[in-house]
C-alpha cells in the first residue's frame, strides 16, 4: 500500500491537491456554472417568453390565425397591414419577440459551432 494515500502531508488531499487548489477550482466551476446559467442565451429566451406572453394578453392570437388568407402574397400583406394598426404596445412586443427570435437563433448557432468545431492544439 502507498504510504502517500494513506497518510497524506498537511495540508494535501488523498488525491494530491491542497486547500488553496481545492477552493480555487471549486470556485472555477461556480463560475461556469454560473456562466451557463446567465448567458445571453438564456436572457434572449426569457425576453421571447415575456414578449410572446405579452402578445398573448393583448391580441386574441386564435382570431389573427383564423382571418388570415391562405395564399402567400396576401398572408404577407395581411401581417403587415395587421402589424400596421395594431397599438403601439402590440408593435413594440412584436419587434423584441423578432429581435430575441433572432438573437436565440444566433446564439444557439454560435453554440452549435462551438460544440462541433474541431478541438484547437
Amino acid at each position: 500500500m502507498n504510504n502517500d494515500m494513506t497518510n497524506p502531508p498537511l495540508g494535501r488531499s488523498p488525491t494530491g491537491e491542497t486547500n488553496i487548489e481545492r477552493i480555487v477550482m471549486r470556485r472555477v466551476r461556480i463560475i461556469r456554472i454560473l456562466g451557463l446559467i446567465i448567458s445571453t442565451g438564456v436572457f434572449a429566451g426569457l425576453a421571447l417568453v415575456a414578449t410572446l406572453w405579452g402578445i398573448g394578453r393583448e391580441v386574441w392570437v386564435a382570431r389573427v390565425f383564423e382571418n388570415a388568407p391562405h395564399d402567400f402574397i396576401s398572408l404577407l400583406r395581411f401581417y403587415v397591414d395587421a402589424f400596421l394598426n395594431t397599438r403601439v404596445l402590440v408593435q413594440t412586443l412584436v419587434l423584441a419577440t423578432l429581435a430575441s427570435l433572432t438573437f436565440l437563433a444566433r446564439e444557439i448557432i454560435r453554440l452549435l459551432f462551438d460544440f462541433f468545431a474541431p478541438p484547437r492544439s
